[in-house]
C-alpha cells in the first residue's frame, strides 16, 4: 500500500520515536490523500498521526525479537536525508 514506510521492527538501534512518527505521519498522508493538511485539517491530521504512533510503539513492544534485521534502512537514518534535514535546519535558522 505505501512504499515509503520502512519496517521498523528489529532494527539496531530500535526504532526511535521521530522513526515512529515519521512512519505514523507518512501512513497518514497516503490514507488521507492530504500532502499538506489545512489549517481546518490540521488537528485532525496531528490526532491521527498521534494515534498511529502510540499503535506503532505498543505493536513494536509486543511483537517479538526479528531473527534478521529488516532489509532496507529506515529514510531517518540514511546520510543524505541526514545531510537534507541539516541543510534545510541551516537556511531556517539563518533565513
Amino acid at each position: 500500500m505505501c512504499r515509503n514506510i520502512t519496517e521498523l521492527r528489529g532494527l539496531e538501534p530500535a526504532a526511535t520515536d521521530e522513526e515512529i512518527e515519521a512512519a505514523a505521519l507518512q501512513y497518514i498522508r497516503k490514507v488521507s490523500g492530504i500532502r499538506k493538511p489545512s489549517a481546518a485539517n490540521q488537528e485532525a491530521i496531528d490526532r491521527a498521526v498521534a494515534a498511529v504512533a502510540a499503535a506503532t510503539h505498543e505493536l513494536l513492544g509486543e511483537l517479538p525479537a526479528r531473527r534478521q534485521p529488516p532489509q532496507t534502512v529506515p529514510p531517518l537514518r540514511r546520510p543524505e536525508v541526514q545531510a537534507r534535514i541539516a541543510a534545510r535546519e541551516a537556511a531556517a535558522a539563518t533565513g
